[in-house]
């Protein structure tokens, strides 16, 4: 006899909370790999390694540097990890909203700075970006669980 229902560990995408973390995973390599490549990321010639200095801008829009975009590789490779397991994906989605959550707060108080505590660094679009990031990982993290846990009569 066997059952339709998703083991702990199974897979990467058998709970919908495995596709959220992979679905994140996959967009933040995404964009960690588009801040590298020239047209999808303006004013190349300005990147640097961390700092407000980098006026890189991909998409036009999010200040980047080589760090910034290697946080979000890092990002993603963790959220292609997390999503092996449904409560690692739930914990990828919770702590990394929970992280973003703290970005935006953060970006706040630093954005357009040109000190050194704008190390990342962040403007006005990342801040809002953050802000939506850090809401859609934490309710995805809260509300998908709850799907696979579901019964119909």
């Amino acid at each position: 006899m066997t059952s339709n229902t998703a083991s702990p560990r199974s897979t990467a995408g058998s709970t919908w909370t495995q596709r959220g973390a992979l679905l994140f995973g996959v967009v933040f390599l995404i964009v960690g790999l588009a801040g590298f490549i020239p047209g999808l990321t303006m004013d190349m010639g300005t990147m640097s390694f961390a700092g407000h200095g980098s006026m890189a801008m991909l998409l036009g829009l999010f200040q980047v540097s080589v760090l910034h975009n290697i946080v979000h590789l890092l990002f993603g490779i963790v959220g292609l990890v997390a999503s092996r397991t449904a409560s690692g994906s739930r914990l990828y989605l919770l702590v990394g909203g929970i992280v973003y959550a703290v970005l935006f707060v953060f970006g706040l108080f630093t954005a357009g700075m040109t000190s050194g505590a704008n190390f990342v660094p962040l403007n006005s679009a990342d801040n809002v970006l953050h802000a939506f990031l850090a809401v859609a990982m934490i309710v995805l993290g809260i509300v998908l669980p709850r799907l696979g846990t579901s019964r119909t009569r």
